[in-house]
C-alpha cells in the first residue's frame, strides 16, 4: 500500500533525465536554479570587469550594509506564505529604531530594557494586524498600509521630527559592529534566521499548514486548519523580525530620524517576490528570498563599482519587482498545472494497485 506524502513537495511534478530526456530535466533544473546561477555569473563578471569587486573588503560592504534588507525580506516571507503582504517591513522600523535610541538616551533606561521594549511593542503591533487582517477580514496590503501610515506618525510625533542623537553603550553598538572571522555578525543574523524559518516551514506540520493556508484557505478551514490563527501568527512573527531589524538599525547608525525607514521597504518586497522565482518556483520560499536579495546585492553593487549614479539602485529595485512578479506569476501557473498532472496520475494509479474484486467494487 502506498503511503500518502506529507511533504511541502508532494505534489511537486518530478523531472528525471532518464524517464523524461535532457529538454525537460535541464527546463526544471534551469527554472528551480536559474536566479543561483545568475547569482554566480554577476560575481563572475564583476569579478573580471572590476578586479577591486572580488575583495574582502567589498564582500564585507554588502553584507553589512544588505544583511538589514535581507531580514526584512524574510520578515515579508512569512506572510507571504500565508497569501498576505505585510507593508510595515518599512513603515515598522521608522519607530522601532527611534525607540530604540530614545529609551536609552532621553529616558534612561538600560540597552538591554530597550531592546526588549521594542520586541514586545512589535510583536504586539503584529497582532494588531494580524487580527485586523484575520478578523476584521480587511485585505492585507490596505491594513498594513493604514496601519503602517499611523506608526510612522508616531514616530514623526515621537521624535518630533527632529534626529535623536545622544551616547549609546558599546555594547549596544556591538549588536551590529562586531565581526566573527572578518564577516559582520549581521550576516549571521541572517543565516540563523534564515535556517530557522527553513526548517519550520520545510520540515514541520507547522510549516505545511503555512502554505495550506496560502495556497487555498478555504480548503485549509475544512481540513480543521486553524486560517486565523496562522494569520496572525505571521504577522506577529514578521513584525517581530522586522523589530529586531529596527533595533539593529538603531545600533549601526546610532541616531534616530523618520527619515530611516521607506528605502528599505522596496528591496525587502523585491527580495521576497524575486526568491518565490527560484528554489521552488510559483512558492514563495525562505533560500529563495536570501538568493533573490544576494542578487539584488551583488548588481547594485558592481553597478556601483562602475561609477553609477544615486538614482540606478531605485531603479534597478523596481525594474526587477516587475520582473519578479511576472516571472513568479507565470512559475505559480505552471506549478498549479504540474500539481493538476500530478494528481490525475496519482488518481490513474490507485485503481489499478486494487485487486480485481475490489476494482468491481468500485467501478459498480
Amino acid at each position: 500500500m502506498s503511503k500518502t506524502s506529507v511533504k511541502s513537495t508532494a505534489l511537486e511534478q518530478r523531472v528525471s533525465l532518464h524517464q523524461h530526456g535532457f529538454g525537460a530535466w535541464s527546463m526544471q533544473i534551469l527554472t528551480r536554479y536559474g536566479l543561483l546561477l545568475l547569482c554566480i555569473a554577476l560575481i563572475i563578471f564583476f569579478s573580471l570587469a572590476t578586479p577591486a569587486f572580488a575583495s574582502m573588503l567589498t564582500l564585507q560592504a554588502i553584507l553589512s550594509s544588505k544583511s538589514k534588507i535581507a531580514l526584512l525580506a524574510l520578515a515579508a516571507t512569512i506572510p507571504m506564505i500565508v497569501g498576505k503582504i505585510d507593508l510595515n517591513v518599512g513603515f515598522g522600523i521608522v519607530l522601532w529604531h527611534i525607540l530604540a535610541i530614545t529609551l536609552q538616551v532621553q529616558y534612561g533606561f538600560s540597552w538591554q530594557f530597550a531592546v526588549a521594549a521594542v520586541l514586545v511593542l512589535s510583536a504586539l503591533y503584529g497582532l494588531l494586524n494580524g487580527i485586523l487582517v484575520a478578523l476584521a477580514d480587511i485585505d492585507s496590503f490596505v491594513a498594513t498600509l493604514g496601519s503602517g501610515t499611523v506608526l510612522y506618525a508616531i514616530a514623526l510625533w515621537h521624535s518630533g521630527g527632529r534626529q535623536i542623537v545622544g551616547d549609546l553603550p558599546d555594547a549596544f553598538s556591538a549588536l551590529h559592529h562586531t565581526e566573527i572571522f572578518g564577516i559582520p555578525i549581521v550576516a549571521f543574523y541572517v543565516l540563523f534566521v534564515a535556517v530557522v524559518l527553513w526548517l519550520i516551514t520545510e520540515h514541520t506540520p507547522l510549516g505545511r499548514c503555512m502554505y495550506a493556508v496560502g495556497g487555498n484557505s478555504a480548503a485549509a478551514r475544512l481540513n480543521g486548519i486553524s486560517v486565523n490563527r496562522f494569520t496572525i501568527g505571521a504577522f506577529i512573527a514578521s513584525s517581530l523580525l522586522t523589530g529586531f531589524t529596527g533595533v539593529l538599525i538603531a545600533s549601526e547608525q546610532g541616531v534616530g530620524q523618520a527619515s530611516v525607514g521607506m528605502d528599505y521597504l522596496l528591496p525587502a518586497l523585491v527580495g521576497a517576490f524575486l526568491g518565490s522565482t527560484t528554489i521552488r518556483p510559483g512558492r514563495v520560499n525562505v533560500w529563495g528570498t536570501v538568493v533573490g536579495i544576494a542578487v539584488l546585492a551583488i548588481g547594485i553593487a558592481g553597478i556601483q563599482q562602475f561609477g553609477g549614479d544615486f538614482w540606478v539602485e531605485p531603479l534597478f529595485n523596481g525594474i526587477t519587482l516587475l520582473l519578479s512578479i511576472t516571472i513568479a506569476g507565470y512559475a505559480q501557473r505552471r506549478r498549479l498545472l504540474n500539481q493538476k498532472a500530478v494528481q490525475r496520475s496519482q488518481a490513474a494509479i490507485v485503481p489499478a494497485q486494487l485487486p480485481t474484486s475490489e476494482t468491481e467494487v468500485a467501478r459498480k
